[in-house]
């Protein structure tokens, strides 16, 4: 049995109001809603806040919409303000550029346990499919559709995924994605967070999990449950990947806990007292 906990709903974006609109479309048909939607805006514009304003009239929870002004691609660092600023126990931390499978919530919130963390899985939709979903109010997707690949990750089972999570262990960093990942917010500041000294696309994700580890979290092995649906966009610029990696490595070769340059200058200014 799992003791009572609160849930925020973390959703990354960066100036594509048509995705974040049908990830919020996809989140108001989940069967179990989170207690709250934080929104990390990496310095979106206008088009962006109004959508957000309307949303907030939309849903029955509290949309909360952190912001910072757009300095390049400091996804690190927004996390980090968005997650301070999360009242709930445990977060489940997504992109805006995704769809969310109606149990998506009421499965990261099922499989959520102490002393552990949960990196997902995606399906990987083509640029044709992608936008014609942008453009259809019905988002129903088949695996079997032309423009669908990473099938597998798509085959939904719950109670085969409860049943496999005990059988597989998860000891590595491999396969994890932002975009789809549960941990308490407990142990998100006892690491300190994102790294913000990682900047630019890449490997900040995999410095938290390697944190994570270093202060004995385990991986929640996490197939067929969770299922996202990435929207297919160009690649980010991967000009800052290797200064990345030496951080990622440092880490690793230090067995560091704690980072740096990370949540806990937030957590001051938004409990002042």
């Amino acid at each position: 049995m799992h003791l009572p906990f609160t849930s925020s709903l973390v959703i990354a974006t960066y100036n594509w109001p048509e995705a974040l609109e049908a990830c919020l479309k996809s989140v108001l048909q989940q069967q179990q809603m989170p207690d709250e939607i934080v929104i990390a805006d990496d310095g979106s514009g206008n088009d962006t806040r109004q959508l957000i304003a309307k949303y907030k009239e939309i849903f029955t929870i509290p949309v909360v919409h952190v912001w910072h002004p757009d300095e390049g691609f400091k996804l690190a660092a927004i996390r980090n303000k968005a997650n301070a600023k999360a009242t709930g126990d445990y977060i489940i931390q997504i992109d805006g550029d995704l769809l969310l499978h109606k149990d998506f919530v009421k499965d990261h919130i099922a499989a959520a346990k102490q002393g552990c963390f949960i990196g997902g899985s995606r399906v990987i939709l083509n640029q044709a499919l992608s936008a014609q979903l942008l453009t259809k109010e019905s988002r129903e997707i088949s695996l079997f559709q032309k423009g669908v690949s990473n099938h597998l990750n798509g085959i939904h089972s719950s109670l085969m995924g409860k049943v496999l999570s005990r059988l597989i262990p998860s000891k590595d960093a491999s396969g994890i994605r932002g975009c789809n990942m549960g941990y308490w917010k407990k142990d998100f500041i006892a690491v300190n967070g994102y790294n913000e000294a990682q900047t630019g696309w890449g490997l900040e994700d995999t410095d938290l999990v390697m944190r994570f580890y270093n202060c004995g979290l385990k991986r929640t092995y996490f197939k067929l449950r969770g299922i996202v649906y990435h929207l297919w966009h160009a690649e980010k610029s991967r000009d800052n990947v290797t200064a990345n990696h030496l951080i990622l490595q440092k880490t690793i070769q230090e067995k560091a806990v704690r980072c740096e340059n990370g949540v806990q200058q937030y957590l001051a200014a938004n409990n002042p007292n």
